[in-house]
């Protein structure tokens, strides 16, 4: 049977991002500035050149090993013991 509950559409935080834009007027390519490996990239849809502006877009978390390491950093180890494991007494 066919489930037609409507899902509640989910609100993503987002921040005025620096983006590569195309300057080409029939074009709508842009990417993320932090994402770019090139100073002035070209337009990976049409080949033209790209301009730096402003768009609103959700926020993108730094995942891999970033975030592993910050895990990593805010745990605390348990310090080992001084005497035997065994020693219940």
């Amino acid at each position: 049977m066919y489930n037609s509950r409507k899902r509640i559409p989910v609100e993503y935080p987002t921040e005025m991002t620096a983006i590569w834009s195309c300057t080409k007027d029939d074009c709508n390519g842009w990417m993320r500035q932090r994402y770019s490996f090139e100073d002035s990239p070209v337009c990976a849809q049409c080949g033209s050149p790209m301009e730096a502006c402003e768009k609103e877009l959700p926020i993108l978390y730094d995942s891999g090993l970033d975030r592993k390491a910050a895990e990593k950093n805010s745990k605390t180890k348990d310090p080992e013991p001084d005497g035997p494991l065994d020693d219940r007494t």
